[in-house]
């Protein structure tokens, strides 16, 4: 989620570290997000491999890698910032040993084998141009295997909805849960076709199946937020 600082640009460690804190108020949309995506990912193998794409401060490792025990996790994040925290949330949780952190972007990881599984929380959404957002979503599928699980969610609310008006007001009133004031709500109400994509949540889905995934599953919405999960195409 944004804060007044420009979401495109790699968090710094003071955004970072107070980065949980600033949204524990908004935890049950993500706790709600992580829940369903294990509906998701619960059929996979007990030494499964997951790819974890903009991990930031590790939320989804600490969720998935106590219920999941044989799991092993890669994360990768512009931020080192935000890798930092992480490292600090892996340490404290025990689950370090499971956990491969890589500072960069999906491009810069290292070869590996295909991973089973990847998870892409509120990501996708930061890259405005519309092939750049298609590329990022084909360099994911091309490190899973075939028929591996993606995990996408991401902001993507129809701007030319007749209810946008009324859904940006729901969204912007729970962002003032966080603490965010009035100019940085009127800040993040602007940030939509700028700093966040706007593509709708069908241009979003076709973006995903037309680079390397059957068609996806939309699977949840709260207020802005859309959930997808898709396959890695067999051919």
């Amino acid at each position: 989620m944004a804060d007044n600082q420009p979401p495109s640009q790699p968090f710094n460690k003071d955004h970072a570290e107070a980065y949980d804190a600033r949204w524990k108020p908004l935890s049950p949309l993500s706790e709600a997000m992580h829940l369903l995506s294990r509906g998701a990912l619960d059929g996979l193998a007990d030494n499964a491999r997951i790819l974890c794409a903009g991990v930031g401060t590790g939320a989804e490792i600490l969720y998935l890698g106590k219920i999941y025990p044989g799991w092993r996790f890669t994360g990768f994040d512009p931020s080192e910032a935000m890798l930092g925290v992480c490292r600090a949330n892996l340490d404290a949780a025990g689950l370090s040993d499971r956990c491969e952190l890589h500072h960069g972007v999906v491009d810069t990881l290292p070869q590996s084998a295909p991973f089973d599984a990847a998870t892409s929380f509120l990501v996708s959404h930061f890259l405005t141009d519309t092939d750049e957002r298609g590329a990022f979503f084909h360099a994911v599928a091309q490190r899973l295997r075939p028929g591996g699980v993606f995990v996408n969610a991401d902001l993507a609310p129809d701007r030319s909805d007749s209810s946008y008006p009324a859904l940006m007001d729901i969204w912007l009133n729970t962002l003032a849960l966080a603490d965010m004031d009035e100019a940085g709500r009127d800040r993040y109400e602007e940030m939509f076709g700028k700093a966040v994509a706007a593509h709708t949540p069908e241009e979003v889905e076709a973006l995903i199946a037309a680079n390397g995934f059957d068609r996806p599953v939309r699977y949840y919405q709260a207020a802005m937020i859309y959930v997808w999960a898709a396959r890695k195409s067999a051919a």
